[in-house]
């Protein structure tokens, strides 16, 4: 009797095991394929709204800058900022990012690069710190970004995942 209750015991765990092994291949080949849920897409929107409105408050810019979902951006990039020739700026949002934590690329990694946008429309290309210099940080602040540091800190996004209050 007790066999049985066993070999059950084992039988359903490799069973439920399957189901969710499956299900996790499911939700990533998903998300790999298919462009990101509208209610993210829309709250990517609002925060780039949202951001135009303060760097005019704050600095007088009215500029479009072009917000781009990408997948092609190497993994070790959460976005970036990129100034053109001919003075286009864009700022790219790593795709494959989205998928660990959605409201880390949206409330630190876009401010972050919209800060670096707004640098560029400054004219200031400045080298220091990799890009983060003093000014960088305070208008990433002013901005309302959460983190304004050099780089992302994986323990953010970890921590970000184990909030349960």
């Amino acid at each position: 009797m007790f066999l049985k209750k066993l070999n059950l015991f084992f039988l359903s765990t490799i069973i439920l095991g399957s189901v969710f092994l499956l299900y996790s291949w499911y939700e990533d080949y998903q998300f790999k394929n298919n462009p990101l849920n509208k209610e993210i897409q829309k709250k990517i929107y609002q925060k780039h709204r949202y951001l135009e409105n303060l760097a005019y408050k704050k600095f007088g810019i009215k500029r479009k800058i072009p917000v781009k979902i990408s997948d092609k951006i190497p993994s070790r990039l959460f976005g970036a900022a990129t100034y053109s020739k001919s003075g286009q700026i864009t700022i790219f949002l790593n795709k494959k990012r989205f998928q660990e934590s959605i409201p880390y690329m949206i409330d630190d990694v876009l401010p972050h690069e919209y800060a670096h946008a707004l640098m560029f429309i400054m004219g200031n290309f400045s080298d220091e710190n990799g890009g983060h210099s003093k000014k960088w940080q305070n208008i990433c602040k002013e901005l309302n970004g959460l983190k304004c540091d050099r780089f992302v800190n994986n323990n953010d996004i970890i921590m970000g995942k184990t909030n349960f209050f």
